[in-house]
């Protein structure tokens, strides 16, 4: 397609000179464009499909970025960085130097608030709204909020305060649900493109305020209308519980209809007070095959949209969110007390099938994680066995429920924590680089680290028979191809085991190092042992540590160097010094983890690499620390 138009458009001043007509021919580019950058990097697709409509609408009506525009969650943006100056960036979509899937404020002035975990917006914009009229100026706050994420608490305490006056008074803020979940049929779309045009404009607001002030003379009157009023917009718009926040609730309006949209939010932009605006739109709007399955397209890889996606000619390996899924429903096979929780992430979770064979035993909390770890600490009340399947960064959102609600009470739920380490091109926000730090410092938690896809089928069977909280920590994708045993084995809780020995005839001053793996690290740190005449062990427990094993090998070797894919302060390397520290045994101890820094989004191999956790990485931190003496390194071969 010719995208004559949107070439054109190098910010979002130039969308405001556009006629009407001109801009429906925007959107139509800037779908287009959407569709074949994401094709050619990879990416989130359904739903930034969905907002090209509104995103086009948002910056011709409103002044940005002066007008501060808040979208929630951050995945639904591609259109939005398009048009503020980064339609040529797009090709390094999530690569290492690359711009983010998300908004970031360290990347645009029109990026007003980091939002890539989701119900964040209402509360952002808010305190802009508030910092605003503190500071006496007149720009517009405007929250975007969608995928879901009105399904969390923190979405309704941010209204509930949005909806009262401040110390400034009541604020001037718009609250728009991009509500894709359902759609919208044409004869009703036409009504409420009426109804919304009248309700926003100043002849209804005028009307309904003057009939309020006579009729405030006679309060049965008053009160008859006011209920009046009520029953009569709740019979077409589903906005009661919004206007009872305090808030001037539109919609719903036909989201991908510029002629319903732009007027609309014309109106709402002049109106003082919280302002809610509803508009319905549709994932992978405009590409028939993202319409028709929108979570297959919600964040595809790279692909030929004349195609669409194809199942590889190669099956690929087995990854351990699968390993997870055929776990729980072996699993539930096995004890009918199992109960399986997902915050929202069925499919992400690996739970579709466990869904479909045990529909009774599935629940789906929505975005809401404070929620689904209480929920599961009142099912283990109750003498069942929870397993909640959170993302280790999600996790973070309940931190509170985990410690008062789950550790306290040292109730049997089994944590399958699933992205824990990087994630690769979804970034900072997204890593799983915190969990072993912030669970291992909770009495009665233990947290187990699989090495492989067996393994952590062995693992997650180990937590489950445990009567204390329990989390297992396991990567985005797959592992090495490992067998997958179909029996379910306890492992020994609590202990590790030697994966290879170092040569004993370590002369020459060498000094003979223990390689202490948590997790898939083993893999690469069994490479770069091989060359170090190194000793492995494969730890599988970062709490409660083999103790026995750590200082035995510290006492049989001259260094230990403990290896994890999570941040390296406060890791699982900080639990083996604890613990050599406590046995009165000094041995210089070499911890590798994440680094003490956000890791960018790239390609996961690279970022691993980076950070020196790769085979050749740690060998080069090994030697650097402890010194490249001929016993430490294998000899090289003449040719």
């Amino acid at each position: 397609m010719n995208h004559s138009l949107l070439q054109s458009i190098n910010s979002p001043a130039d969308t405001r000179r556009l006629s009407r007509s001109e801009l429906k021919q925007l959107a139509i580019e800037l779908r287009d464009y959407v569709l074949q950058s994401v094709s050619q990097t990879g990416g989130h697709l359904s739903s930034n499909l969905g907002t090209v409509e509104l995103t086009v609408a948002l910056h011709h009506v409103f002044n940005t970025p002066y007008d501060r525009l808040v979208w929630d969650v951050g995945h639904q943006t591609y259109p939005h960085k398009i048009l503020t100056g980064r339609r040529d960036r797009m090709a390094s979509l999530r690569q290492i130097g690359g711009i983010s899937g998300f908004p970031r404020r360290d990347e645009s002035e029109y990026d007003t608030f980091g939002t890539a975990h989701s119900s964040t917006s209402i509360s952002a914009a808010l305190g802009m709204a508030v910092a605003a009229k503190m500071k006496g100026e007149a720009r517009k706050s405007v929250a975007i909020i969608g995928d879901g994420a009105m399904t969390a608490g923190m979405a309704f305490e941010a209204l509930n305060n949005a909806g009262m006056p401040h110390a400034c008074g009541l604020v001037d803020m718009l609250v728009i649900l991009n509500d894709n979940d359902m759609s919208i049929s044409p004869p009703v779309g036409a009504l409420n493109r009426y109804l919304a045009r009248l309700m926003s404009g100043k002849f209804y607001a005028a009307a309904r305020e003057g009939a309020k002030s006579v009729l405030k003379n006679a309060p049965p009157l008053f009160e008859l209308a006011r209920r009046f009023e009520e029953h009569a917009k709740g019979m077409v718009v589903p906005g009661t519980i919004f206007e009872e926040f305090g808030f001037n609730y539109v919609g719903p309006i036909d989201g991908h209809d510029l002629d319903s949209l732009i007027p609309t939010l014309e109106n709402l932009r002049d109106k003082s007070g919280p302002q809610f605006l509803h508009v319905v739109t549709k994932k992978g709007y405009g590409y028939k095959l993202a319409e028709a399955d929108p979570v297959n397209y919600h964040g595809p890889g790279k692909f030929d949209p004349a195609v669409g996606l194809q199942k590889p000619a190669v099956a690929p390996k087995t990854t351990f969110t699968q390993v997870f899924g055929q776990w729980l429903c072996d699993m539930a096979d096995k004890d009918k007390r199992l109960v399986g929780i997902t915050p929202a992430m069925r499919e992400g979770s690996g739970m579709v099938e466990f869904e479909k064979r045990f529909p009774q035993r599935y629940h789906d909390v929505g975005i809401a994680e404070q929620h689904a770890v209480t929920f599961a600490a009142g099912l283990a009340c109750e003498g069942l066995k929870p397993v909640v399947a959170i993302y280790s960064t999600f996790l973070q959102r309940a931190y509170d429920q985990l410690i008062h609600d789950v550790a306290i009470q040292n109730l049997p739920v089994v944590f399958a924590l699933d992205r824990a380490g990087l994630v690769g091109a979804d970034g900072a926000t997204h890593a799983g680089a915190y969990d072993i730090a912030y669970l291992r410092c909770i009495p009665n938690m233990s947290v187990l680290t699989p090495s492989d896809e067996n393994e952590c089928r062995q693992l997650l069977y180990t937590a489950f028979l445990q009567d204390h909280p329990v989390a297992v920590r396991y990567p985005r994708g797959a592992g090495i191809g490992a067998e997958i045993k179909a029996e379910m084995t306890e492992v020994p809780f609590g202990k590790g085991e030697i994966r290879r020995e170092a040569s004993r005839n370590s002369g020459q001053g060498g000094k003979r190092v223990a390689i202490l793996a948590f997790g898939t690290l083993l893999h690469p740190a069994l490479q770069a042992a091989q060359r170090l005449d190194a000793t492995v062990a494969n730890m599988r427990f970062v709490k409660p540590l083999d103790v026995a094993l750590v200082t035995e090998l510290a006492r049989s070797h001259d260094a230990i160097v403990t290896v994890e894919e999570g941040c390296a302060m406060g890791g699982a390397g900080s639990a083996v010094m604890e613990a050599l520290n406590e046995a009165g045994i000094e041995v210089p101890v070499l911890t590798l983890g994440l680094p003490d820094e956000f890791v960018e989004h790239g390609d996961p191999a690279k970022l691993m690499a980076q950070c020196g956790l790769d085979a050749a990485g740690i060998e080069q931190s090994v030697l650097k620390r402890f010194g490249a003496r001929p016993a430490l390194v294998r000899p090289a071969v003449n040719h």
